[in-house]
């Protein structure tokens, strides 16, 4: 039994989750569109602003894909109301890096001084 599969995707508003009998899933949003096909013994149907996922056999296989695809439609959702995000978070000491730009994260002397302690450990050998 797939706990993830089993759990509905709930569908924010202004969102829109269209799937035909083809098992084609569409989601519309206010950042895009999105469409992705069901897998073969995968079943979904939108009611009450969730979609809800049925698998079709009870194969190891198509239980992994039941998960699977409930995680591949939530994040299609998310990512056309809200957006994907990436957050990098560095802890330690000797890291240094700097912000470039917007977006761009870089990590500067980090690879020198690997480098360098693994020459120095390599002579030793």
């Amino acid at each position: 039994m797939s706990r993830i599969g089993n759990k509905p995707v709930e569908i924010p508003a202004k969102v829109k989750v269209n799937i035909d009998g083809n098992g084609k899933v569409a989601v519309e949003g206010p950042k895009g569109k999105l469409d992705w096909t069901l897998p073969k013994g995968i079943k979904a149907s939108v009611a009450d602003n969730e979609v809800s996922l049925v698998r079709d056999a009870e194969t190891r296989s198509v239980k992994a894909l039941h998960g699977l695809s409930r995680a591949l439609i939530n994040n299609m959702v998310v990512g056309v109301s809200e957006g994907f995000t990436k957050q990098l978070e560095i802890e330690g000491v000797g890291f240094k890096a700097a912000v470039q730009g917007r977006t761009s994260i870089s990590a500067s002397d980090f690879r020198i001084q690997c480098f360098s302690r693994f020459r120095q450990t390599s002579r030793s050998l």
